[in-house]
């Protein structure tokens, strides 16, 4: 599939301006359920290795699929479109926030917005989850999937493991189980 850089612009912008400050759930959005340009699949691959790298994950995501479909201009353009407007929003909103901040109103609703990113996050991760488990995996890869995120989940959210250390526990161990003892026939 080609998708110029024009389009992959104006999707990423729209879900820069959506979620502002959380534009992942926009992205799984927009990018699984309304344009279809990829499926859940294809998107949980490429949400994992843009984890992996240096950088902002959304970032990372919106290079990866810019550059899928348009090459270095369409990675350029969906980057763009993904930090343009959020970027001068950030301005004019440090200048408010100067006003503001000590204004009881407005800190409560920091605290609702906090509430609602967190909401959608975690419904992402339940419909990667859900996603994860349709695939074709048999039962033993689905069971060694499922022992790998219930250990992400308790090394990051019960223990209070750093991401790095869980990553470089996991990654080592999903690799070897899924290459070596678990692969496909």
């Amino acid at each position: 599939m080609q998708i110029g850089c024009w389009s992959l612009f104006k999707v990423f912008s729209q879900m820069g301006l959506q979620g502002f400050g959380g534009v992942l759930p926009f992205a799984y959005r927009h990018l699984v359920e309304r344009t279809q340009w990829l499926t859940s699949a294809e998107f949980s691959q490429l949400l994992s290795i843009s984890q992996l790298l240096p950088g902002p994950t959304i970032c990372n995501l919106s290079v990866m699929v810019g550059q899928r479909f348009a090459g270095a201009a369409g990675g350029f353009s969906a980057l763009g479109g993904l930090l343009l407007a959020p970027f001068f929003i950030v301005i004019g909103l440090a200048a408010a926030y100067q006003e503001l901040a000590s204004n009881a109103m407005f800190a409560s609703a920091m605290r609702g917005m906090a509430a609602a990113a967190s909401g959608l996050i975690l419904a992402t991760a339940l419909k990667l989850a859900v996603g994860m488990l349709r695939g074709t995996a048999g039962g033993a890869r689905r069971g060694a999937q499922l022992a790998l995120l219930a250990a992400a989940f308790v090394g990051l959210g019960v223990v209070k493991l750093g991401l790095l250390a869980v990553v470089g526990i996991l990654v080592p161990i999903g690799f070897l189980l899924f290459a070596f003892v678990l692969r496909k026939p």
